[in-house]
């Protein structure tokens, strides 16, 4: 229990998020942040959990290795199993849950290094700048296909160019057949809109790559299948077969989801700030700016993944005992004042007093995102190409007619009618 939230949990009340947090997660996350460094809430099973959402907190936890992500890492057992207990209450059989509570993203310590070095080399700057021609590729060739699937003038775009995309882009580099990813595309978006039914999505889906690891042993190409195999077979200590699966899983998923919505999220923030989508169209080379300001004010992602302390732990603003639950909230720091000078406004040409990237929508730490290069360079391809090629883009209806979700810690849209 953090010793000076304990003391005011009368003035910090326990269910403290405001209902809107659904329609406007920012402001949701700004309510909490300045009530105090660290506030209490319960979790839908009634668990006691904090939410940090000041900038330097966010990043302190993050950062910090006496706070696990699994919390079978915690000894005695004193974490609650959230993650697990969420999906048993969605109905998801119980030899399921591995596949997407024991990932790594779950993972700590060695079993965390050893997993991530075994991907790492091919999320590498010269792995993403070699994706380069086919990324540009597959965006012209979506973009070739808009007027398809235009009804009266209107499109789609989250349906047709920025979900699509991704998926294409992480398929081909972990090793998803082309003829494969429809199906991929189907599972991925009901993972991520149609949670109730997680048993009958994620079941194929398993059972689906186990076969295509039998497929890609068989016949070996340049994909990270194919070199996770070869490590398996070389020393089973090093990859289990669980593993194996858990992580082509975990790759396709999380390199899909997350960059198809970012992508969206950021064309509606260009499209409804027309002074910053004209810089950007009077100088191009503002876009890799631009895409480090979108994700620090649109980023999709508003949570990070639940963390426990794995021993007593004091970081000055707060104390945590051992077993705390605690979730940061990524949105919150992003637009903290105490970091961002008027956080609220979107400035593609945002200059920071440091180098390097300040916004924490890939994280921090050892967990920090293996795919943000990719997903950053994907985003910029994937805008500068739309916007060149559609130089009257604009949204089909008006912005606060867009249906947003805030489902699983993340807000996206439900589509994305545009006119070409």
């Amino acid at each position: 229990m953090h010793g000076d939230t304990k003391k005011n949990l009368g003035k910090h009340p326990e269910n403290n998020v405001p209902p809107l947090i659904n329609a406007d997660p920012h402001a949701a996350y700004e309510h909490l942040r300045e009530q105090a460094p660290v506030c209490p809430v319960r979790s839908v099973e009634g668990s006691l959990m904090w939410i940090v959402a000041r900038y330097d907190g966010v990043r302190s936890v993050l950062s910090d290795a006496r706070f696990a992500n699994n919390p079978a890492s915690v000894a005695g057992g004193r974490a609650p199993q959230l993650q697990a207990n969420a999906m048993r209450r969605l109905g998801l059989d119980e030899e399921l849950i591995p596949y997407l509570a024991d990932t790594l993203l779950d993972s700590d310590g060695t079993d965390h290094s050893r997993l991530r070095r075994l991907v790492t080399p091919a999320f590498s700057a010269r792995k993403v700048k070699a994706l380069s021609p086919r990324i540009e590729r597959l965006t012209d060739d979506l973009i070739d296909a808009l007027p398809e699937h235009s009804a009266d003038g209107v499109t789609d775009l989250l349906a047709h160019f920025a979900y699509p995309l991704p998926i294409n882009v992480i398929g081909e580099l972990v090793g998803v057949p082309a003829a494969d990813l429809p199906a991929w595309l189907g599972w991925t978006h009901d993972l991520s809109f149609n949670q109730q039914a997680l048993g009958q999505t994620l079941r194929p889906l398993v059972d689906h790559t186990y076969e295509l690891v039998r497929r890609r042993a068989a016949e070996p190409g340049e994909d990270v299948i194919s070199e996770l195999i070869q490590a398996r077979d070389a020393d089973g200590d090093r990859l289990s077969e669980r593993e194996l699966v858990t992580m082509v899983l975990s790759l396709v998923i999380a390199g899909h989801d997350t960059t198809a919505n970012f992508i969206a999220n950021s064309i509606w923030a260009l499209l409804t700030h027309p002074d910053q989508l004209a810089l950007l169209r009077a100088d191009p080379g503002l876009m890799p700016q631009a895409v480090q300001e979108l994700l620090r004010w649109c980023g999709p992602v508003l949570v990070s993944r639940m963390r426990y302390a794995a021993e007593d732990v004091d970081l000055g603003w707060g104390t945590f005992q051992t077993g705390d639950a605690v979730t940061v909230a990524l949105s919150g720091g992003n637009h903290d004042p105490r970091r961002f000078a008027d956080p609220g406004r979107l400035d593609i040409t945002r200059q920071h007093d440091t180098r390097g990237e300040v916004h924490v929508s890939f994280g921090a730490g050892p967990h920090y995102c293996l795919g943000a290069a990719l997903a950053r360079h994907e985003a910029e391809i994937a805008l500068s190409r739309l916007l060149t090629r559609h130089p009257d883009l604009a949204l089909a209806v008006p912005a606060e007619q867009l249906q947003w979700h805030a489902v699983s810690g993340m807000r996206k849209l439900a589509t994305l009618p545009v006119r070409l």
